[in-house]
């Protein structure tokens, strides 16, 4: 039994935090920098965004990669913003994929856009919920009310969850519909660089993925809480 015990748990700690790792390692493994090849990840995103007809569209350094269609503005993080490697080009191609959905009107994205403040204001108050919740059950003295607020925290936690897995359809539309054939058309990268980029556009589409499942880490937290 303890033996059956502890696979499982390894296999669940794999489940959880597999994907995350692997994300990260794909993104690091092709980001050695590349003196050949002709621009920066920000460079090829002003290329792109420029053929597109997206002049209107920014591209700025931030501390993480994303597109933010409110300010319509594709943000890159420092090593793919300045950076030429693999993994910048493959990324602001990915970014600007999400330029050219909301250019085009993409539905999911609209709705992403919509309830992502939702979704943060439930991460906030889930995150308010495990503050608070040892200094509720000290000051009431009531399993019952503790297991109330820790429940009301999970489902908050929930919401983000089922958010993440929606967004993946909009996640994988932008890395192989759009992303991947604008780099194979253009030629922006050798035949030979491809798998690569496939690679991390593949990762860029499980960030979401990655990010769900660690969700669920926060959610076993709660968990915990409960003194039964």
């Amino acid at each position: 039994m303890p033996v059956l015990l502890a696979l499982g748990a390894a296999l669940l700690f794999g489940l959880v935090f597999g994907p995350h790792w692997w994300v990260r390692r794909a993104m690091q493994q092709h980001a050695t920098e590349r003196p050949d090849l002709p621009g920066t990840g920000s460079e090829l995103a002003r290329h792109l965004l420029d053929l597109a007809r997206l002049e209107h569209v920014l591209v700025e350094i931030a501390p993480a990669d994303h597109y933010d269609p409110v300010s319509n503005v594709v943000r890159l993080s420092p090593g793919n913003h300045d950076g030429r490697s693999i993994t910048a080009v493959a990324i602001a191609a990915h970014e600007v994929a999400h330029a050219l959905q909301h250019a085009a009107g993409d539905r999911l994205l609209a709705a992403r856009v919509r309830f992502a403040p939702v979704v943060q204001g439930f991460e906030f108050l889930a995150a308010l919920m495990m503050m608070t919740a040892p200094v509720v059950l000290a000051f009431f003295h009531s399993p019952v009310l503790l297991a109330l607020q820790v429940g009301f925290g999970i489902a908050l936690l929930g919401v983000r969850l089922m958010f993440n897995i929606l967004t993946l359809p909009v996640e994988f539309d932008a890395s192989f519909r759009r992303a991947l054939p604008i780099l194979e058309r253009g030629h922006f990268l050798d035949a030979g660089d491809m798998p690569g980029a496939r690679t991390v556009l593949r990762a860029a589409a499980l960030t979401y993925v990655a990010s769900s499942l660690m969700a669920l880490v926060s959610i076993a937290r709660f968990r915990r809480l409960l003194p039964f």
